[in-house]
């Protein structure tokens, strides 16, 4: 099984990567916090690596801390849930905001995440509450870069990424729109904002909270 990838970057979206390895191409899925946190295509990258095989299908989860490929594998393990919804877990909610939620029984910042009903909500906190000890993992490369564009077309394709995580998260186009509309009024309107340029993980985060409360 594959646990570790360092290589090049080649392709990056909010749903794949491409890592080019002696000449391999390996598509890599990987949660909104790790993809946060790439270096621009044809920058090296190294990540922890979950391989998940289902009879003739075999796919790459990446992760960028030990943290977060721990909790994705713990999350797998339950009933009803399987990668595509762990990974909207990881990517709804910090691998510190779900630890504690889980931990504490908290079903209501579950429940916000896309696919996640009630049921399952609670199912995560009955099987997984006692499960989560104290996790260690740092960020294995310097992947964990936080890029910022660097001119209006660079934000145009951060605006396109993020309104193409939320749609990937089950949110609809009209309500996408809407959120991202709200999150960059709000993130300007935010005194500490001034010049400073926006961020992948800055406009998702403030694009979520609205999009999930307006579910």
């Amino acid at each position: 099984m594959i646990a570790r990838l360092a290589g090049t970057l080649v392709e990056k979206s909010p749903e794949r990567l491409v890592v080019d390895v002696n000449g391999v191409g390996y598509e890599v899925r990987v949660p909104l916090s790790t993809y946060a946190g790439l270096p621009s295509p044809g920058s090296a990258v190294r990540l922890l690596i979950h391989t998940h095989v289902r009879e003739d299908t075999l796919t790459l989860y990446g992760f960028d801390s030990g943290r977060e490929r721990h909790l994705f594998e713990k999350l797998i393990s339950v009933s009803g849930v399987g990668p595509k919804l762990a990974l909207a877990l990881l990517s709804g909610l910090s691998a510190e905001e779900l630890s504690e939620a889980i931990q504490s029984g908290d079903t209501q910042p579950l429940g916000k995440v896309p696919g996640v009903g009630r049921k399952t909500a609670e199912r995560l906190v009955v099987d997984l509450r006692d499960k989560l000890g104290p996790m260690s993992g740092t960020a294995p490369s310097e992947s964990r870069a936080g890029e910022r564009p660097e001119a209006p077309s660079a934000e145009r394709v951060l605006v396109a990424d993020v309104r193409s995580a939320l749609i990937n998260l089950g949110f609809s186009p009209r309500d996408t729109e809407r959120a991202l509309e709200a999150a960059r009024k709000g993130l300007d309107r935010q005194p500490a904002a001034g010049s400073a340029e926006l961020t992948f993980e800055g406009l998702f985060r403030e694009a979520l909270r609205n999009a999930s409360a307006s579910r």
